[in-house]
């Protein structure tokens, strides 16, 4: 299977449910968590270059890179929901495919 067929599989089965989550988690945990708004920022910008790119795979290494940063590689805090947790596993399924 290529690279970008994974890449499209694992991002039609996640960036909806991202969509939803996002905001939600930043509205909730951005308090206690300033980290996510730019978690929130750098997944925004991914949605708007996947969208511009439509079935051509969007350059992203600097988006994941700056994820992988922000996030500690996607280590989930102790003190936070599920849908938080939820949100950086999604991050980085689809990172590890665009990445693959």
């Amino acid at each position: 299977m290529s690279k970008q067929l994974i890449f499209d599989q694992i991002k039609e089965k996640n960036f909806k449910t991202l969509e939803q989550y996002v905001p939600i988690v930043a509205r909730v945990h951005g308090g206690n968590h300033p980290e996510f708004h730019e978690v929130r920022k750098v997944f925004d910008e991914i949605i708007k270059k996947t969208k511009k790119t439509g079935a051509e795979n969007p350059e992203l290494s600097e988006e994941f890179a700056k994820l992988r940063e922000i996030t500690n590689n996607y280590t989930v805090p102790g003190d936070v929901c599920e849908s938080y947790a939820a949100v950086y596993n999604m991050l980085a399924e689809v990172d590890k495919a665009y990445n693959a």
